[in-house]
């Protein structure tokens, strides 16, 4: 009689697996998103263990079978970013040799992100982290406002770069009463295109912060920068010289646009080392901006960051809760959180259902 059973139910117990979500993390304050998310689904998070052996080497075991289902590993960055990465691979290995039919990796934060450019010896440490999370099992990325969106490209699997904007304007609208008279900053001409990005949503104006007062890296310790030794024409036709590029000179600090008597928004996507956010704040107090806000997605606010913060001309630091930040919020009350789980957990209910994921997507532009 099982045998004859119609065709329809046996190919509907194929597709509905069922979903499994798993947190990757050794770290109690980063499986906080996770709980979260699996409360939205109404699912209960999957049973692995994770630690730390005592010669510091990860082990994960997962405790339920994932044979034939979809699997979700959520994984927020803490403070030691390369446990982080380990934890994840490993998870996402141990989840494809137990033959789990698809594995999505949930990545708020891309680690590694800002390593995304060529500069001197150096090298794209993205595009490795990228080409390992495919080498593990990974079949898809969910992961919010990448650093450079071409990071995407890195990866020969399909990638969400989900956005944190609109939880950030509505936080703007919500919760800055006067914000109608307010101006978004951007801190530097680099986080021009996002500034200009937010001001167009909420119809206010915008300000650009160019040129430096502190040194940027120097360029001469590059051995690049040292004449050759000997004078060597072999290659070279004798008439024919390399023009030299001029090198940089950064202008002091100006401000393009009017700041006077209006609320300063400062807006980035990742807010780390806050030195240069505590300047942009005093040049903007200076010009006569009389409330300062910043606003990004990822606050990793590292080291002294928050004691910073505190004691800066910044009256408030926003960010989403894509990386756990609770110990910064003890040391500085200025900083405020979003939640960001609705925006992960309706992205993962659509991709297990197969729905499409362009209702995410509503209403944002190339350069957002």
């Amino acid at each position: 009689q099982e045998v004859n059973a119609p065709p329809s139910s046996l190919d509907m117990n194929h597709t509905k697996g069922g979903l499994v979500i798993f947190t990757a993390n050794s770290h109690p304050s980063s499986r906080e998103l996770g709980k979260r998310i699996a409360e939205r689904l109404g699912v209960e998070l999957g049973k692995v263990q994770v630690y730390q052996e005592a010669n510091r080497e990860t082990r994960v075991q997962i405790q339920e079978s994932v044979r034939g289902k979809d699997v979700f590993v959520i994984q927020t960055v803490s403070k030691d970013v390369n446990t982080t990465i380990m934890e994840m691979l490993i998870m996402v290995y141990a989840c494809r040799t137990s033959c789990a039919r698809s594995i999505t990796g949930v990545l708020p934060y891309f680690p590694y992100s800002k390593q995304c450019k060529m500069r001197k010896r150096g090298s794209i440490v993205s595009k490795l982290i990228a080409s390992m999370m495919c080498k593990a099992g990974l079949t898809h990325l969910i992961t919010m406002d990448l650093h450079q969106k071409e990071i995407q490209g890195f990866f020969n699997i399909p990638v969400d770069n989900l956005r944190a904007s609109p939880f950030l304007l509505q936080y703007i609208q919500e919760e800055i009463p006067d914000y109608r008279n307010a101006v978004i900053v951007a801190k530097s001409p680099s986080s021009a295109k996002r500034a200009q990005s937010f001001a167009e949503r909420l119809r206010l104006g915008i300000a650009v912060i160019h040129g430096e007062a502190q040194d940027a890296e120097s360029d001469q310790v590059d051995g690049r920068h040292s004449p050759p030794t000997v004078k060597t024409t072999g290659a070279i036709h004798p008439s024919m010289e390399i023009p030299l590029l001029i090198p940089k000179e950064k202008p002091p600090i100006t401000v393009v646009g009017d700041v006077g008597g209006r609320i300063a928004i400062i807006v980035d996507d990742i807010i780390d080392d806050v030195d240069s956010f505590v300047a942009a704040a005093e040049t903007l107090k200076e010009r006569g901006a009389y409330k300062i806000f910043v606003m990004a997605t990822h606050g990793i606010l590292s080291s002294d960051a928050p004691r910073f913060i505190e004691e800066s001309a910044i009256d408030e630091v926003v960010v989403t809760n894509t990386i756990p930040h609770e110990l910064q919020k003890l040391q500085c009350p200025k900083i405020k959180t979003v939640d960001i789980s609705m925006i992960l957990s309706e992205a993962i209910r659509r991709i297990h259902n197969g729905e499409s994921m362009s209702y995410l997507f509503r209403n944002i532009g190339v350069d957002d």
